[in-house]
């Protein structure tokens, strides 16, 4: 009978476990993103609240994200340098996977930093990067089922569908990709403006 030593995979399993609470967190602040943007609570002050959770977990996610990529650089059998968990497609392990994921990490930092940017940006650019989300949200899930170690046990696919379908639900609800018609000044005389 033989043992593994956990100790010896300690980067590698802390890396794993990084990346599967960094899409549970991403997944919540989309989630919570588009809830906000579809203004689905008329409540009272919920905006606010949903403001700062929403931030509060793109924050998290995105601090999960680095040290997913981060604890890999002391894994003793992956050893990919910090080229090869900055810099897309330049690790040779499962390189189209990592490397989408790769682009994943630094487009959720640009979105996630952009809140902090906004009022030099603009709206209007805050609110482009912010498209990109669902895009961004994609990647993550190509690059966990791609190179995820776990990818094909049903805890992760099943966790994946669970924190998956709210946002799809809320996505195909509040429909990101179009745009709102613009509101335009009717032409059309009214009872008080003609005399």
């Amino acid at each position: 009978m033989s043992s593994t030593d956990p100790g010896q995979h300690l980067f590698w399993l802390s890396s794993r476990a990084f990346g599967v609470v960094a899409m549970v967190l991403v997944s919540l602040s989309v989630g919570v993103g588009l809830a906000l943007a579809g203004r689905i609570s008329k409540r009272p002050g919920m905006a606010r609240r949903l403001k700062q959770l929403h931030e509060s977990l793109a924050l998290a996610g995105l601090l999960a994200i680095a040290l997913h990529g981060l604890l890999l650089l002391g894994d003793s059998y992956l050893r990919p340098g910090l080229a090869g968990i900055a810099i897309p497609f330049a690790l040779g392990h499962r390189m189209v996977w990592t490397g989408l994921g790769v682009i994943a990490g630094w487009m959720s930092a640009v979105i996630v930093g952009s809140f902090y940017v906004r009022r030099w940006i603009g709206v209007k650019v805050w609110r482009w990067l912010h498209r990109w989300t669902l895009a961004v949200y994609g990647l993550g899930i190509v690059h966990t089922l791609g190179s995820g170690t776990d990818a094909t046990s049903a805890w992760l696919i099943a966790l994946l569908a669970l924190t998956a379908a709210p946002v799809a639900v809320v996505a195909t609800l509040r429909r990101p990709w179009t745009t709102t018609p613009s509101r335009t000044r009717s032409t059309t005389p009214t009872a008080s403006s003609t005399g």
